[in-house]
């Protein structure tokens, strides 16, 4: 028999879970509290990122308040790093508290920057992930003066946009007239997972603005002022961004709960992690066997009214709803100057101040559940 009161934990603050606290929130479940830990109290929108840094968004407009959040839909907000899941004692271990019960979980936790294969990335490069620590140090980056060249290692969808916004904020944008150049550097073709029309304008759009590309190389090695190739090349770099593959965060490793074969947490369409029933784990740091996908928000996005749903059946008793993650979906990539590249599928492609001003609404649209605004 099902208990007259239970506790959720949703541990992490990330894209998928405040919809599940905005959900309950709205509509609360007779005898279930909201539990939400997080060692970070404003939650970044990763989509409003690239035009952060361009200085076209204010910290607060990307940012979602997580306290006000919490004190709105009367979640209980226990401001701690969690450090553990003990999924057979039904707890999460947390730095300097008591563990914290619970009758179902949830992981939302993000990912962290798999630097291995790259000597000296930990220490002298910037990683693109997690983006509170990269916004600080960005802050630093953005107030230093005299000339810059900037490399970036990565030229998938997130490099490609961090160029086009950091070449609109050093030069074109708040700073105009700061030299500044900035270096491309991937391990295949630019945005290599897009459609080939959407490369095609990338590429332009990336020489237009004087962004140099040094596609089918890999970095092997980050320093204080140059960047290391396998092949023998090296570039000078005055600061380094890491914007490649990346990893659970190393507490999350460290539990034992099944990993699937990019390395995220297993799980099954439910959401349920693989040989759990309390236990959820969505966004970054999972992966749906059987589905596997490329790390993007708009995923994440997508999951949070699933695993509301979910919660709120595994609470009834009845059957969970399962989650198949769409193939392909819209993407817009903000050039920094108030114009777009979008497309979708295999073929469709475009840009222009229309799809800038598209990709806005929607990223305006979904903040404004959480801010009021």
């Amino acid at each position: 028999m099902r208990a007259a009161t239970g506790n959720v934990v949703l541990v992490g603050g990330g894209h998928t879970h405040v919809q599940v606290i905005a959900a309950f929130g709205s509509r609360p479940e007779p005898g279930l509290t909201l539990t939400l830990v997080t060692d970070q109290l404003q939650s970044p929108y990763s989509g409003m990122l690239p035009g952060h840094v361009a200085g076209l968004y204010r910290h607060d407009e990307m940012h979602i308040d997580l306290v006000a959040l919490a004190a709105a839909t009367g979640t209980r907000l226990v401001h701690a790093r969690a450090t553990g899941v003990d999924s057979a004692r039904k707890l999460i271990l947390c730095e300097d508290r008591q563990p914290i019960a619970y009758d179902i979980t949830s992981l939302n936790v993000g990912i962290t920057p798999d630097l291995a294969s790259i000597a000296g990335a930990d220490v002298h490069g910037i990683a693109v992930k997690p983006i509170g620590s990269f916004l600080s140090r960005f802050e630093g980056l953005s107030g230093r003066g005299g000339p810059r060249r900037i490399a970036i290692v990565g030229n998938g969808a997130a490099g490609v946009e961090l160029a086009f916004a950091l070449k609109a904020r050093l030069q074109d944008g708040q700073q105009a007239g700061t030299p500044c150049e900035i270096v491309l550097i991937g391990s295949g073709p630019v945005v290599e997972k897009l459609n080939p029309g959407i490369r095609r304008r990338v590429e332009r759009a990336l020489d237009r603005h004087g962004i140099e590309r040094r596609d089918g190389l890999r970095v092997i090695g980050v320093e204080p002022n140059a960047v290391a190739t396998a092949c023998g090349q090296r570039f000078a770099a005055d600061a380094t961004l890491i914007s490649t593959r990346a990893k659970v965060p190393p507490w999350l490793a460290a539990t034992g709960l099944p990993l699937g074969p990019n390395g995220f947490i297993a799980t099954r369409t439910t959401l349920q992690v693989s040989g759990e029933t309390h236990l959820f784990a969505v966004g970054d740091c999972a992966e749906i066997i059987g589905h596997p996908r490329e790390k993007a928000g708009v995923y994440a996005v997508r999951q949070g009214p699933v695993l509301a749903r979910n919660i709120r059946r595994l609470w009834q008793g009845t059957t969970l709803e399962p989650h198949h993650p769409q193939a392909d979906y819209l993407v817009l990539l903000g050039t920094g100057d108030g114009s777009a590249i979008g497309g979708r599928g295999r073929w469709l492609a475009f840009e222009g101040r229309w799809a800038w001003r598209l990709k806005d609404w929607i990223d305006r649209r979904f903040m404004a559940r959480f801010t009021g605004r």
